[in-house]
């Protein structure tokens, strides 16, 4: 009975074991986190590779994104864990899911800043040319500044992703939230219920304050342009 699932005592049971909780929290807090770091680097470097003049750097950049984004996380955690170590390279667990799952998501965060630096007007790209900027001058004085702006909703998202990837680590053994409510419900009492709902709390208290945000500030965005827009037009009634 469903009923069953959810009895106090079973409950009681998870809850004693509240210092597990927290370090599988915890470690999952840290994983992401630093997922995170390299993800957003991977994206900003890979995603001004993409946009480069360079054929090159436009190649590199587009195997690698359609390498991580057609391939599932999962066999990447697994090829890292169980393949590499014949060739003598092994990783302890946690840096496994940080490396997997941040390389992985960077390459959407690429492709979120691709595309951020593409909805700018060429003219200013134009612009800083003609006054003699750099491209790298270009990139971090001008157009990135306004790029952050336009791919901060979708970069967020993604971050929202990664943070529920990082389940995939619990595969491995990793130690993480996903780890602790897989072993406690399999344990003797099978306290399937109280361990996944737990574990579904948990990544909702994190996610969901991000993803409410991201979908307020687009919506901010919107409104601005919107009411730019209509100021525009008021103005060239004006001169006409």
């Amino acid at each position: 009975m469903i009923e069953q699932i959810f009895t106090l005592w079973r409950w009681q049971d998870l809850l004693s074991k509240w210092p597990r909780l927290l370090t599988a929290f915890g470690n999952t807090l840290e994983v992401a986190l630093l997922a995170l770091l390299l993800s957003l680097f991977l994206g900003v470097v890979f995603g001004l590779m993409s946009t480069s003049n360079k054929v090159v750097l436009r190649g590199i950049a587009r195997v690698y994104v359609e390498f991580f984004q057609n391939t599932p996380l999962p066999i990447q955690v697994f090829f890292v864990y169980y393949a590499l170590p014949y060739a003598g390279i092994v990783l302890e667990k946690k840096l496994i899911g940080i490396l997997c799952v941040g390389i992985y998501t960077g390459a959407y965060m690429s492709e979120v800043v691709r595309a951020g630096i593409g909805s700018i007007p060429k003219g200013q790209f134009e612009a800083a040319a003609s006054q003699g900027f750099t491209y790298i001058q270009t990139m971090t004085l001008i157009i990135l500044p306004q790029t952050v702006k336009i791919i901060l909703p979708p970069l967020v998202n993604q971050m929202v992703n990664l943070i529920k990837n990082t389940s995939t680590v619990a595969m491995i053994a990793g130690l993480d939230l996903m780890y602790f409510a897989n072993s406690n419900a399999t344990n003797g009492y099978m306290s399937y219920g109280p361990a996944y709902l737990l574990c579904g709390v948990l990544y909702f208290v994190i996610c969901f304050p991000l993803s409410a945000w991201a979908r307020n500030y687009e919506e901010r965005l919107k409104r601005r342009d919107s009411q730019q827009a209509k100021e525009l037009e008021k103005v060239e009634e004006v001169v006409a």
